[in-house]
């Protein structure tokens, strides 16, 4: 039996492509579910072009432990949950019924610049302002508090003198798309 992924998005989905692009034809991990937390937003057309069910799915209404996202979950038997540049925080139900299945990547080296409001340009600009001379990526599994979950990966990158929040942002986008997915399958099948 395949493992089972649902990538929750927040935005343009350019991770949640390069994920669904690299497990297409695995033998053992499919993408089988994109859940956005909004309408309109790039993610859905990149599930579309995937040909992966994708669905609207509001934190504040359908994120009940007997929600819409609950019945997702179960009518497309999903066993991993990957979030890809997700906003909302995740509900202690999800959490209970997917221990440590719930794995998130973050645009900084947790855990400096993380927590509840630290996301995309805020963490750009927080890395900057803070005279820091390298950033990168953190993924880390998915607790009950913003960012601070068991770290299972980081890379790095240098900051430039003349880096902008844009120019770091580059940067840090290029170590997502490169190491997200192996850490992915690895987590995954435990190796």
């Amino acid at each position: 039996m395949k493992n089972r992924i649902a990538i929750f998005a927040s935005g343009t989905g350019t991770n949640a492509e390069r994920i669904m692009q690299v497990f297409r034809n695995h033998e053992q991990i499919e993408v089988s579910l994109l859940i956005a937390s909004k309408d309109g937003i790039g993610a859905l057309d990149k599930a579309k072009t995937a040909k992966v069910p994708a669905f609207v799915c509001s934190p504040k209404t359908d994120f009940e432990e007997k929600g819409r996202v609950a019945r997702l979950l179960k009518e497309y038997g999903i066993t991993h949950i990957v979030l890809g540049g997700f906003l909302a925080h995740i509900p202690d139900w999800m959490l209970a019924a997917y221990p440590n299945k719930i794995v998130n990547i973050h645009p900084s080296l947790l855990p400096k610049h993380g927590g509840k409001g630290m996301y995309g340009h805020h963490v750009h600009q927080a890395v900057l302002d803070s005279g820091e001379k390298e950033s990168g990526i953190t993924i880390h599994l998915v607790n009950e508090f913003y960012d601070s979950g068991e770290r299972l990966f980081q890379a790095k990158c240098p900051v430039e003198n003349n880096d902008t929040a844009d120019t770091l942002a580059a940067r840090v986008h290029q170590l997502e798309y490169q190491y997200f997915p192996d850490v992915i399958e690895k987590w995954i099948l435990g190796d």
